[in-house]
């Protein structure tokens, strides 16, 4: 390959075009190129390769807002049991929340971005950002940025410390306590929610985008005011904030492991989460019951994204992938990371993936290079049942 970029690894019979697709899109990328792609079928490993100097599968990298599905599983496991109503007002369970308007907002609409309140006047602190309890205490008296239920809008930065606060009013415990508890440790997932000190060595640190002049200009072109909704979403409108890109490569981060965008991990651990949610793995069923996966799946915001100004489709505390992935089922559910890390579960075919990289993709979010993955890991998947 021209950048010297050398893909190392394993596929199972039947899944040797994943192997070629994930050569190819690797091709033309930085030699420093570090990326990974894991997929589960059924519960069982079939693909398991990565690529760049010094890279295992074992290897740790930020996945951004990737986090977030292995937050709102908990959040899914609690409704599915009952602690949770997905139609209760947020204030039942966290009455300083019920201000400004924001009384009748229901976790339903929470999770399907649709409340409004995507950031806090003035921005946050660095260290705010790394604690989900802190921006829980400032979101709780600001006003919505639209009337609640209005519009939608992707609620990037802290959608897991509104979720989280919730969960710890209904349970006594953080979020990020019951995934460590009920998902990451009983499976034995690489995908932490406060990365322990002696995984450190095994991390890499993020690194920026390497735009071309021609992607360069299209960036400044797109680029908003630092008080528009885009702006307040990603906390530009905090003068000293820290870049979205270098958010995981600060200690206080990686070991808070704030929910929304936090979470440091292998793709291992990505596909991993996604086959728990959905498959028998080890012996164990799977954490979510059909219906549970299904309402979670299910489309409740689609059409224009007030704050990322472009059509999405979001589930509960899910996107709704099948909107972007046509060769996936209708009950498809997971979540991206600004880098270009996904991780999803296809309950129709039994999939399980887990994409990362790090170097951020342009342009940010989903890498383009997911799409091609996927329809070779779906192939292969269809021709091998």
């Amino acid at each position: 390959m021209p950048n010297g970029n050398t893909v190392q690894g394993t596929v199972a019979d039947g899944y040797e075009s994943v192997r070629e697709q994930f050569a190819a899109v690797i091709t033309g990328e930085e030699p420093d190129h570090v990326a990974q792609l894991a997929v589960q079928v059924d519960g069982e490993r079939v693909v398991d390769l990565w690529t760049g100097p010094g890279t295992s599968g074992d290897t740790l990298i930020g996945v951004f807002s990737a986090t977030k599905g292995a937050a709102h599983l908990v959040v899914a496991l609690l409704v599915q049991e009952g602690v949770l109503d997905l139609d209760e007002r947020v204030a039942h369970y966290w009455p300083d929340f019920a201000v400004q308007g924001k009384q009748d907002i229901t976790l339903r609409d929470l999770l399907a971005h649709r409340a409004g309140v995507i950031g806090a006047d003035g921005g946050f602190t660095l260290d705010e950002l790394a604690d989900d309890r802190l921006v829980a205490e400032r979101l709780a008296p600001q006003r919505p940025y639209w009337r609640p239920g209005a519009a939608f809008g992707y609620h990037a930065l802290v959608i897991g410390a509104l979720t989280g606060e919730v969960v710890r009013r209904a349970t006594g415990r953080t979020l990020q306590e019951l995934y460590e508890e009920r998902v990451r440790a009983p499976y034995a997932l690489d995908l932490h929610l406060g990365l322990p000190e002696e995984h450190e060595p095994r991390f890499v640190t993020t690194l920026p985008m390497l735009p071309t002049a021609e992607q360069f200009a299209e960036m400044r072109a797109a680029a908003t005011g630092s008080h528009s909704l885009p702006g307040i979403a990603l906390n530009r409108n905090r003068p000293d904030s820290e870049e979205l890109q270098h958010l995981p490569n600060h200690r206080a981060v990686r070991a808070k492991g704030p929910a929304s965008v936090g979470g440091i991990g292998s793709a291992r651990g990505l596909a991993g989460l996604y086959a728990a949610a959905i498959s028998r793995v080890d012996g164990r069923a799977p954490l979510l019951k059909h219906d549970t996966a299904a309402e979670f799946a299910q489309i409740h915001s689609i059409g224009y994204d007030v704050v990322l100004r472009r059509h999405s489709a979001f589930g509960l505390g899910f996107v709704a992938l099948a909107d972007t992935y046509p060769a996936l089922g209708a009950g498809a559910f997971g979540h991206s990371g600004a880098a270009g890390a996904l991780g999803f579960a296809d309950p129709g075919t039994g999939l399980a993936y887990g994409y990362t990289r790090r170097r951020f993709a342009y342009p940010a979010g989903t890498a383009p290079e997911n799409a091609a993955l996927i329809r070779a890991v779906h192939a292969a998947a269809r021709a091998a049942r």
